[in-house]
């Protein structure tokens, strides 16, 4: 019984862990754009998960007006999921329907009064990180350890889903390999097949030769 209880209580620590790591999916990054030029963020995402980020350029004088930036997400296969202008602030969510980096850049658009770097300051999240649960909250009337419960229901699924998905990019992987190593295997004997017949011409070419000339 008391061994039932640890191993119990050790697959709960377990999947508390797993949830953490999980639901810590949601990245808080610090953007330096110089005042010319590009910089863009990637994460590889896979397919049928929700991202949401909120991004908020940072002024270093208050006295002066912030400085506007503009901002471009595209998907792997460059379709524009979120574009806007002039902005000092803004938020953009989408649910992926590719599987690749997804790419988010922002530049300085023409409004900077201080005339150097700007910052900005960008959340990036993305699967259960991003779920709202205050409103899974509200909505199904849960809380303590019912909601607790639920984001490690969500976490355990997510965790599922990225194994899913790694075996997957396995398989792709291993299918590649495999073809790669039969054209380089039949490049080879093609290889060595042209040297065989080029080296027997060149032998029946010098044998003609020396026949012609009476060498032998």
């Amino acid at each position: 019984m008391m061994r039932r209880k640890v191993l119990v209580f050790s697959l709960f620590i377990l999947c508390f862990l797993s949830s953490d790591i999980v639901l810590k999916k949601c990245h808080a990054i610090w953007l330096t754009l110089p005042s010319t030029g590009t910089k863009c963020v990637s994460e590889e995402i896979q397919n049928n998960v929700v991202v949401l980020a909120d991004y908020v350029v940072v002024s270093d004088d208050p006295s002066l007006l912030t400085p506007t930036i503009a901002v471009k997400v595209t998907s792997p296969y460059g379709n524009n999921l979120h574009h806007k202008d002039n902005a000092t602030h803004g938020q953009f969510a989408f649910t992926t329907h590719e599987a690749g980096n997804y790419l988010a850049c922002f530049w300085v658009d023409g409004h900077n009064p201080g005339g150097g770097d700007v910052s900005v300051n960008l959340d990036w999240r993305t699967g259960i990180a991003a779920k709202d649960w205050e409103s899974v909250a509200r909505k199904e009337k849960i809380e303590g350890i019912e909601l607790e419960l639920r984001k490690l229901e969500g976490a355990v699924e997510a965790i599922h889903e990225n194994l899913l998905y790694l075996k997957t990019r396995e398989a792709e992987m291993r299918t590649v390999s495999e073809s790669t190593n039969t054209r380089v295997a039949g490049f080879s004997i093609m290889s060595l097949g042209v040297c065989i017949t080029v080296s027997a011409l060149q032998l029946w070419h010098l044998k003609r030769f020396f026949q012609k000339k009476k060498l032998i």
